[in-house]
């Protein structure tokens, strides 16, 4: 027998063992699921709400959306496209946390979905979720690092007091580096990311409490907007060029949807959690919450404190910047500013590791044409090394398209939110389309809003309103519509499935077959002994 052969035998053998003798809850439930614990559970209560607060990254990502729904809609549908976006997600994400609560592995909506249908389309399903998934992620994390990029030279440009040309250059320059930066931070041990995590939820608190009370103690109430404009008809300013007000208007939830989405990044750590079942549903049931309260709360304030709307977004591009370098100069603005970048530092920095777990499960399943490579975790760090890079350095892809195209590279960014949401909205589909049938088994989760009306209506509105979204996220902002300002998100999405759907049927058949146990059978391993007593008996008779 080769060395390599013994050690994989051993291997599948210590496997089976601690699979048999774990006392640990956490690793019963995940192998009831049929996976090997391969993470160790390094993460506490509150390094894992901290994550969920990060991904979402309340003020960094309000500081690169504010612009959209101000300058389309007007200041009163940035404040009501908040309440009314963030109460639709609310739904959501705690449908999210139900699902997660009874499927907490890394592959988070993905293996979930597969379990929720008939094992004739498990392969389908879980292909077409696992896809949409990542692609989205790898959008998602590759569209915050740009904006922190540009975020960064927003910061140049007022500090060197509107004098300073940004280049392309420049920006995917910092971007890329940046980028590379995070994908090195995610190669630390599990119990290094965790510590690390749990300071991330005190500087987006921190960073978004401060700017509120600075602004509203900075401002003149005499140079503050009425309530009218604020919350009221003389807030809605249509800017679009052609579209209606009520359009113009509905713009204002591309902020907030852009913020509050990448709810099952939590679930794709949760093989890392310990307690996941009830800590990862609970961490985003917590975070939905406080991000779309507070979040309510800062852009009322930015509203209220904003000044005449003629004025923005200003030199820099950021009308966000600007509010804060208006009312309280340039060397505190930019102080404040710090630490909304720290936070976008952070939203991309759990963005990597999220989606390299998803990457990482997506392989462990032969959803990737790579035979598993990138399905192996690190024995010195315990994480998934070459899944981390995969998802950096393609990552750094649509960046570099913003060189040959911005329009390519914008295109590329849109696809985020519209592909999350939807693979969102699959698994919760099936666990109500299949809740009766007789292959289908949904053992529900600490986290639980059971089959009555409470639980049926949250997965009905969340559904509907998703799909109703994706209608927006599909509509060119501006008038008339050109190739600099159309909106390729549901191009793409849609031939992101068309794509994968072919591949599926060509090739991708053959090697993937839905989410796959990789808990080696009894009978295996019992024969890996047998033969190593056989080749023993024989190399000592030989002898």
């Amino acid at each position: 027998m080769s060395v390599s052969s013994h050690d994989a035998q051993k291997h599948t053998k210590d496997a089976y063992t601690h699979s048999i003798s774990s006392t640990d809850e956490d690793d019963k439930v995940l192998q009831e699921i049929g996976y090997v614990p391969s993470f160790r559970r390094e993460f506490s209560n509150l390094a894992t709400i901290s994550f969920a607060f990060s991904i979402m990254g309340l003020c960094s990502s309000i500081a690169t959306t504010f612009n959209t729904p101000l300058l389309l809609g007007g200041p009163a549908s940035v404040t009501w496209c908040w309440i009314l976006g963030a109460c639709m997600c609310f739904t959501l994400g705690s449908s999210i946390a139900e699902i997660v609560s009874a499927f907490p592995t890394c592959g988070g909506l993905y293996t979930a979905s597969a379990q929720l249908c008939p094992p004739r389309h498990r392969a389908r399903v879980g292909w077409l979720v696992g896809w949409l998934n990542i692609l989205g992620q790898i959008a998602g994390l590759s569209s915050t690092e740009f904006g922190l990029a540009n975020m960064i030279w927003a910061a140049v440009v007022v500090a060197k007091g509107g004098n300073y040309e940004v280049t392309q250059g420049k920006v995917v320059g910092l971007f890329a580096g940046l980028l590379m930066f995070h994908g090195l931070l995610n190669c630390l041990a599990t119990r290094y990311l965790a510590r690390l995590t749990t300071t991330f939820v005190f500087v987006n608190f921190g960073a978004t409490a401060l700017i509120i009370i600075v602004l509203l103690a900075m401002t003149p109430r005499s140079d503050m907007h009425p309530a009218s404009y604020v919350f009221g008809s003389a807030g809605v300013v249509n800017q679009t060029g052609g579209w209606n007000d009520g359009i113009a208007f509905l713009f204002g939830l591309l902020s907030v949807q852009w913020t509050m989405t990448d709810y099952d990044a939590t679930a794709h750590i949760s093989e890392e959690v310990k307690r996941a079942a009830y800590a990862a549903p609970s961490a985003i049931f917590i975070a939905v919450i406080g991000t779309g309260l507070l979040g309510w709360l800062l852009n009322i304030v930015m509203v209220l404190c904003s000044g005449p709307l003629e004025n923005l977004p200003g030199p820099s591009g950021s009308a966000f910047l600007e509010i804060m370098a208006m009312r309280i100069g340039n060397p505190g603005a930019l102080f404040l500013w710090t630490f909304v970048c720290l936070t976008a530092f952070f939203v991309s920095q759990t963005a990597l590791q999220a989606c390299s777990r998803t990457v990482y499960a997506f392989s462990r399943d032969h959803g990737l044409p790579d035979r598993g490579y990138f399905g192996y975790v690190s024995k010195t760090t315990m994480t998934p090394l070459r899944a981390i890079w995969f998802t950096t350095l393609w990552g750094i892809v649509p960046g570099l398209l913003d060189l040959a195209s911005p329009i390519a590279a914008n295109a590329v960014f849109a696809l985020t939110a519209m592909a999350l949401d939807l693979s969102y909205i699959i698994p919760i589909f099936l666990r109500r389309l299949y809740r009766n049938h007789p292959e289908v088994n949904f053992k529900p989760g600490p986290f639980y809003m059971g089959d009555g009306l409470l639980g049926w209506s949250f997965n009905i509105i969340c559904i509907s309103w998703t799909l109703f979204v994706c209608v927006i996220f599909s509509l060119p902002t501006i008038l008339p519509v050109t190739k600099e300002n159309m909106n390729y998100a549901a191009v793409i999405t849609v031939g992101v499935v068309i794509l994968s759907g072919l591949w599926y049927m060509l090739g991708g058949h053959r090697h993937y077959h839905g989410p796959s146990s990789n808990i080696p059978r009894y009978e295996d391993v019992i024969n890996g002994d047998a033969q190593q007593e056989k080749e023993k008996t024989e190399n000592e008779e030989g002898v």
